[in-house]
């Protein structure tokens, strides 16, 4: 049975996970006959009022707000380890361009979690498939993007424009669709970049991501 390993970045859109790509992600693993390791941050991170949209002055913990989604069943990112997995894959929200690297604040000039630097080298290197989803696809272009990696985002110029400072290639992708760059072995998918996209609609452009990872994988 192949193992994805899911880095996921906290528990909410704005500050953390958005919840319906990461149980899209779960659930699309195992319809696809795989089986999955839940992996986070163990840092403390300001926190959003998901109500008002507005900073609370409280932090958070990403791995403690992860385990509200891994139902308590996820390890620090530091134990992921590419050899014991076959794909790698990252769920959207707010807190991958946050948490997991620092897109939202220094955009094309950001840098990228050093532990998630080397899961995602770690993979690239071992040739294994990864797959992210909604804004997580910033991820992909700071990490590959001296090497020309084709990703989406959906159809934001503005964003587009940014990511492919770093010398990725955007293409533009409906939400229920998803972009395959096999030389780099990186699948990307929209989900809520659209932002008033369904929750039907964010679950097919995820599952068909899915299934191409674990084929490639």
């Amino acid at each position: 049975m192949k193992k994805v390993a899911v880095i996921l970045s906290g528990c909410g859109y704005l500050d953390g996970t958005e919840i319906t790509e990461a149980i899209s992600t779960l659930i699309a693993i195992g319809q696809n006959g795989a089986e999955y390791k839940v992996f986070a941050p163990n840092k403390e991170v300001p926190e959003t009022n998901h109500l008002t949209s507005q900073p609370t002055g409280q932090q958070r913990n990403v791995m403690q707000e992860t385990a509200r989604i891994a139902r308590g069943d996820v390890q620090p990112v530091e134990n992921l380890n590419a050899q014991d997995f076959d794909a790698l894959a990252f769920p959207g929200g707010f807190g991958a361009a946050l948490h997991l690297c620092n897109f939202a604040e220094k955009g094309s000039t950001g840098e990228i979690d050093a532990q998630v630097q080397r899961v995602v080298k770690e993979f690239h290197d071992s040739g294994k498939p990864i797959a992210a989803i909604c804004i997580a696809p910033a991820i992909m272009a700071l990490a590959f993007g001296n090497k020309g990696v084709n990703i989406t985002i959906g159809d934001d110029t503005g964003t587009a424009s940014e990511l492919e400072k770093t010398g990725a290639k955007h293409s533009n992708c409906a939400v229920e669709r998803y972009v395959v760059d096999t030389g780099n072995k990186i699948i990307t998918t929209p989900a809520y970049m659209y932002g008033t996209a369904k929750p039907h609609q964010i679950f097919e452009g995820v599952s068909g991501a899915i299934k191409e990872l674990l084929q490639m994988a």
